[in-house]
């Protein structure tokens, strides 16, 4: 596709980004009318929404649209997998400048499609509008299939904590990128596309998990969130991490204890989540913790002791590179 999105026009624009699209059995009614049609034989609708915004969340330098676009949808779905929901459908917020060429939307749409495919969703709808920089909200939608939501508040003392996906990954990316380097290739693609273990929302909560969340911020600041909510606090057992050798070997090359990612390292969107006791888990989850009465305020803790280095992603924190 030549030219750009000011010689497109909004409504060609709209056309070329829905003609992109698929859809499931899930959708009524998709793009083309005021709004979409998603059924919701639950009568419950899991919803949740993230924005992100160029030059803060992605660069185009380090990342293709298609990338971003893999990305935009991957942190909101799992999302929705975190709350033990079955992801349905995504909405599109779009805010481009005129002079964009026109194949960097259609290729983030492209990413959008794929990666709702993967998690089993599709493109229902959305808005585009003209602006400065470019911001990709998404609003995901999901269904819980008459089960209960595993939300936050309920970790119990006694109950172990327990992590599938990975962990650390993304930030070593980053930290390779930022000093411009394209490699270890596998650490750059886990920053530039998440793959978080959708399946694995829904198997939790099948399982009987008393809390859940996907690890977007960090895993210590991640499960903060769980202890806050829980009023428990969570201690983590660093000799039961997995820390990769290459993390390490790119830990070394740039001064950096990989640790640190794993702990404090967000977008992999790995989920954590914590069981009763007796629970069996099956092989991909990896027993990382305990969940354990407040000595004072609910907090984690890594090998008995608060964390006292930085981590941790922060909206309005340092900006992304």
């Amino acid at each position: 596709m030549k030219g750009t999105v000011g010689e497109l026009g909004e409504f060609g624009l709209i056309r070329e980004l829905t003609s992109r699209l698929t859809t499931t059995p899930a959708v009524r009614l998709g793009p083309g009318d005021d709004a979409a049609v998603v059924a919701a034989p639950d009568r419950r609708v899991v919803a949740s929404t993230d924005v992100l915004l160029e030059g803060r969340h992605f660069r185009r330098d380090w990342s293709t649209a298609y990338d971003v676009g893999r990305k935009a949808a991957a942190q909101n779905l799992a999302d929705i997998a975190a709350m033990g929901a079955v992801p349905t459908a995504v909405l599109l917020g779009l805010v481009v400048p005129a002079e964009l060429p026109a194949t960097w939307p259609t290729e983030l749409m492209d990413g959008i499609r794929d990666e709702c495919q993967v998690a089993g969703a599709a493109v229902v709808g959305g808005d585009v509008v003209r602006g400065e920089t470019i911001t990709v909200a998404i609003t995901a939608l999901g269904d819980l299939r008459n089960a209960e939501p595993v939300t936050r508040s309920g970790a119990r003392p006694g109950d172990v904590v327990a992590v599938t996906g990975w962990l650390g990954w993304s930030a070593a990316g980053h930290a390779v990128l930022v000093r411009g380097f394209r490699s270890p290739r596998a650490f750059v693609e886990a920053h530039r596309r998440p793959e978080p273990p959708y399946h694995a929302g829904p198997a939790a909560a099948a399982l009987g998990a008393s809390s859940m969340t996907d690890v977007s911020d960090g895993l210590i600041a991640d499960l903060g969130h769980i202890a806050e909510a829980s009023k428990v606090r969570i201690d983590l057992r660093t000799a039961a991490i997995d820390v990769p050798t290459q993390m390490h070997d790119i830990g070394q090359a740039v001064g950096v204890d990989p640790l640190q990612w794993v702990l404090t390292g967000g977008e992999d969107h790995a989920i954590v989540a914590t069981f009763p006791p007796d629970v069996k888990l099956p092989a991909r989850w990896k027993v990382i913790g305990e969940v354990l009465n407040p000595s004072a305020l609910p907090q984690v803790t890594v090998d008995g002791a608060p964390w006292d280095k930085a981590g941790g992603w922060d909206h309005f924190g340092d900006a992304e590179g």
